[in-house]
């Protein structure tokens, strides 16, 4: 009888049988040769050799050693032998069942285990696809029947048994199925996992924060390579287009991928560059699935402010042919979006001696209320008090309207010549377009000595103005219409081969293209001035506002047209990746070592376009293009013109014709070749199974930056090597506890922005030097710890501390560096149009003072815990037995680091029964700090902490379909940016919000 293992019970399929044996075969004699061995293979042994069923727990059994078994003995003696003093015994339930339980076991059985008749199979954890195919076959022959636990709840469990049998601290996301990952963006999906935060633009999540570290610390790889992914973004979020290290998750479709891994610790094997942790995301493959896979779903997405319908679809098709040799599979996700973004901003607070521009001394408006400042000075003289009163500098009502459309497609072909070999060739296309027209109406603050302030109302604190009426007030009216296109590309070959029974090759060469491009133009619709008043004293976020009598806000003949901006952006990121691994393996260890080169290159480009003279606004404005502005928010806001774009070109007003602008032109390109060793083992420690991971990583990285300075080509090179070693250890001190340590030492490398060398200023009279990257700069280094438990009390269930602790000792700062330009720059300088010998400030002999961002050894610590909570809550009585909650908190420490919520949490609620099942989840993160010091005056700039709550249920008709629905923001959260204004105010930068969105769906496979 051939060995047969068939259910995947605890560590990946969640799959879960019922086996009957008559007790009258329990005392028949058997002879039985079994050696002594690991208990999953001796008890396989013992099924083959018994004849008989029998149900194990793989992850309870995979670390045990039993007794060998030589002789003929009944079934009892013959288990009481072979498991003598292993924690382990055969038992009868109630069922007829033959299981092994364990001196832990208070009930002696598993509550997945499901009522099935087996003949002659041992119910064990497989792991290879090939066993896994074999038995597949060895159950339709004996006509098994098999019950998987699906849906949310089965996610669950292959996320849990992925952090459980990892060696390092890791977190998954496992979709169950292609088209049901559990979010629709990945992005928010993951912000569900422990230590993770997330950023939103337009109400969809773009971008990580993980363990307190803004994005550009998190490495992101797709398939197993490194990958760049950015688009443009609002002015609000501080992006034109991402020409960054941070990853813009939005750009994919959550369809496109089947498994999300965050890796928290790290190991030598691990490619370099995540301080924070990596981001490892997987696209499905055709010898995922058993034979042919097909799998659509179509939905409609209707978002309660835009009031607008967006149709959202995908497919994948997959199908296994010659024997299992060869393997193919095409996905393919498109999306549209109608995002409508509404609301009130100020473009922040200040004070006129903030800004050095006063009050005309002649003003002597109505004062109501105190002022907490008495001695308001203006460079040491005094001024009117009311200067030192905070007031908005750009009150505006503001609308963002955005059509995006998104299409990604996937394609993987596999090929298995032989049970030995494995070459994969994935491929991945993706398209984000944004058709942007964004409105404001502002009013114009910001030169403070060309306003008279009539009458003013100060606030209880005495700090700011709370309501003001003010003359000779311009309206700055401000339309953007901006298109942008991001296209991404990747090809990975990768390919495992077997090479005898100890050693395995793994290769690997891919090549990923982000192209990103804009096109902005924009007006200002400049009006005559009148008086204009604004009230914040029934809502701090959006006040009251009116114009002054006889003045007509809405007609165009008040207005001039000036161009504020028609320019074009261009990023291109490229990756190449190849890398080579050979692990010799052994019972008990492995050695792995590799190789790996890396060449990355961003490329970044600016065009400019026309700017013509003034024109009327008469025939060039229409009505804000919403009926119900202003709708779902506390506060009222007030329509107003805007440009009528296609008026404009039409008339030929303007052309989007745009000429390259060689100095804002720069590329910074990364090269990297890197080398690792590393020894995994398992070890015995008493009756515990320690897995410990040993290894270093050493790595070399050449930067190049290039721009064109003066006219002149410049070209910087520059060098540095890193060595990096790691170690963890994960300890099953029982069954049910597992403990984790682990060190590394890591890095991540200066962002783009640093590096840059373009449009620099070089001051001859001065000799000074600004504006200048430094491609010297050596990267972030970091020595991290983490100290984790985790209590795998019952079935689905899971109770978990992490603690971790980051020295950075290497990070960057702008300093002011006395010294000799560096030689590169030379001839661009001499080439200068405005360099004079006269100015005895030759660049190759006098120094100049630099301000440039350089290494900062002083360091930072980030430190801090998650707790994490899951449990299927089976133990209920009746319907509320299936019951769940995943839950997860995280406190981190850092001082003052842009984008870090000191705490945060998730939670998720759900109900799940075979044919139906919902849940709700709530993302909540602390206020963050987006600046300091803030602008204008700001001591710092934050950022609201939100609370998202999302729903999603489902329904199974049959077992092929589905219907759907869901929710996204539910609540209808806003965001907002405020700032501190002297360090204790709360002043709104903007606030706004983007509606509900609703999908209702249905899912069909097969």
């Amino acid at each position: 009888m051939n060995k047969v293992s068939f259910a995947l019970i605890a560590s990946l399929t969640a799959c879960a049988y019922h086996a009957h044996a008559e007790r009258s075969e329990l005392a028949q004699l058997i002879p039985f040769n079994i050696s002594e061995n690991r208990a999953d293979i001796a008890l396989t042994e013992f099924a083959q050799q018994s004849n008989l069923t029998i149900i194990v727990p793989y992850d309870k059994v995979v670390s045990v050693t039993t007794r060998e078994l030589v002789g003929t003995y009944s079934v009892i003696d013959a288990a009481i032998t072979l498991l003598e003093g292993s924690g382990l015994h055969l038992s009868v339930n109630n069922n007829g069942q033959l299981f092994i339980r364990t001196d832990n076991d208070l009930e002696g059985k598993h509550s997945m285990l499901h009522k099935n008749k087996l003949s002659t199979a041992v119910v064990l954890a497989i792991s290879s696809l090939a066993t896994a195919h074999s038995l597949a076959q060895d159950s339709q022959a004996k006509d098994i029947e098999e019950l998987v636990v699906t849906g949310y709840r089965g996610s669950l469990m292959k996320s849990m048994d992925e952090k459980r049998n990892a060696v390092n601290g890791k977190e998954s996301i496992m979709a169950e199925d292609i088209g049901k990952f559990p979010d629709l963006n990945i992005a928010e999906s993951i912000q569900r996992i422990p230590g993770v935060a997330i950023s939103r633009e337009g109400g969809e999540g773009r971008n990580i924060t993980l363990r307190g570290f803004s994005p550009s610390f998190t490495r992101t790889t797709l398939n197993g390579m490194e990958v760049p992914a950015g688009s443009d973004g609002l002015d609000s979020g501080g992006v034109t287009i991402n020409a960054s290290r941070a990853f813009d998750f939005h750009v994919f479709a959550s369809e496109l991928f089947n498994r999300v891994d965050i890796q928290k610790t790290t190991t030598a094997s691990m490619e370099e560059g995540g301080i924070a942790g990596t981001v490892d995301l997987y696209s499905a493959k055709p010898f995922d699935f058993d034979g042919f896979k097909f799998a659509t779903s179509l939905q409609n997405g209707y978002n309660d402010l835009s009031e607008k319908n967006d149709p959202r679809l995908a497919f994948m098709v997959s199908d296994t042919f010659a024997d299992d040799k060869f393997g193919a599979l095409l996905s393919v996700a498109y999306s549209e979006r109608t995002v409508r973004q509404e609301g009130f901003g100020t473009v922040r607070w200040t004070t006129p001696v903030a800004t050095n521009n006063i009050y005309p001394t002649t003003a002597t408006p109505v004062v109501n209320g105190d002022i907490a400042e008495d001695n308001c000075a203006l460079n040491g003289s005094a001024v009117a008090p009311i200067n030192c009163l905070w007031a908005p500098r750009l009150p505006r009502a503001d609308y963002f309207g955005n059509d995006q459309e998104r299409l990604g497609v996937t394609t993987s072909l596999q090929y298995r010549p032989t049970d030995n070999a494995e070459i994969t060739l994935d491929i991945l296309h993706s398209e984000l377009s944004n058709n942007r027209v964004n409105y404001n109406s502002m009013e114009w603050f910001l030169t403070h000595n060309e306003i008279t302030p009539l009458e003013i109302t100060v606030a209880p604190d005495g700090k700011r103005i709370l309501a003001g009426t003010y003359d000779d007030v311009e309206s700055w009216i401000e339309s953007r219409d901006q298109t942008s296109d991001s296209t991404f590309d990747q090809f990975v070959l990768s390919g495992e081969f077997t090479l005898s029974d100890a050693l395995t090759l793994n290769a690997m060469v891919g090549k990923a293209t982000n192209e990103a491009d804009r096109e902005e133009v924009r007006f200002y619709y400049i009006s005559d001035s009148h008086q204009y008043s604004f009230d914040f004293s029934d809502n701090l976020d959006i006040p009251e506002v009116s114009w002054g009598e006889g003045y007509d806000y809405y007609d165009p003949e008040n207005y001039q047209v000036t161009t504020a901006n028609n320019r074009s952006n261009y990023v291109k990121k490229d990756n190449l990746t190849s890398k080579i691994d050979l692990t010799f393996t052994q019972d008990r260890y492995s050695i792995e070592t590799g190789i790996a080169y890396n060449d990355r290159k961003v490329e970044s480009r600016e065009g400019n376009g026309n700017y013509p003279a003034a024109f009327s606004a008469v025939g060039y404005t229409k009505d804000l293009p919403v009926s119900n502005f202003g709708k779902g928010l506390d506060g009222n806001l007030v329509p107003f013109l805007v440009a009528d774009f296609d008026a404009i070109y039409r008339d030929n007003r303007i052309a989007k014709d745009y000429t390259d602008n060689p100095a804002a032109a720069w590329i910074v390109g990364e090269e990297t070749l890197a080398a690792f060793i590393e020894l995994n083992s398992n070890v015995d420690v008493g009756s515990m199974l320690l897995k410990t991971n040993f290894g270093v990583r050493a790595v070399n990285t050449d930067v190049t930056s290039q721009a064109w300075i003066n006219g002149s080509p410049v070209e910087v090179k520059r060098d540095y090597k890193n060595f990096l070693p790691s170690m963890n250890f994960s300890l099953d001190v029982t069954e049910d506890v597992v403990t984790r340590l682990s060190y590394g030492k890591t890095m991540t490398r200066p962002d783009l922005g640093s590096l840059n060398i373009a449009g620099p200023n070089f001051g001859y009279t001065t000799r000074t030097v600004s504006n200048l990257g430094n491609p010297g700069l050596n990267p972030f280094e970091s020595n991290d710890i983490d100290l984790s438990a985790e209590w795998y009390f019952a079935e689905e269930a899971l109770l978990a501390v992490n603690y971790f602790y980051k020295n950075v000792t290497t990070s960057l700062k702008t300093d002011i560096v006395e010294k000799l330009i560096d030689p590169e720059y030379h001839a661009a300088i001499l080439a200068d149009p405005q360099y004079d010998e006269a100015y005895n400030a030759d660049p190759r002999t006098v120094p100049y003072t630099h301000y440039i961002p350089v290494n900062d050894n002083e360091g930072f610590d980030v430190k801090g815990y998650e707790l994490i909570y899951q449990q299927t809550l089976s133990f209920l009585p009746g319907f509320l037995s299936n019951l769940g909650v995943v839950t997860n908190f995280t406190h981190v420490s850092a001082g003052d680091m842009t984008g870090l919520s000191e705490n945060s949490y998730n939670m998720t609620v759900f109900y799940e029964q075979d044919n139906y099942g919902l849940r709700v989840s709530a993302n909540n993160r602390d206020d963050y700090l987006l600046s300091i010091p803030g602008g204008n005056g700001h001591v710092a700039e934050m950022k609201y902490g939100p609370t998202h709550i999302d729903f999603s249920s489902f329904y199974n008709v049959s077992d092929n379909l589905t219907l759907t629905f869901e929710v996204i923001n539910l609540t209808d959260e806003v965001e907002r940016i405020y700032g501190t204004g002297d360090g204790t105010m709360d002043l709104t930068r903007e606030i706004n919000h983007t509606g509900r969105q609703l999908f209702v769906g249905v899912r069909y496979s097969l």
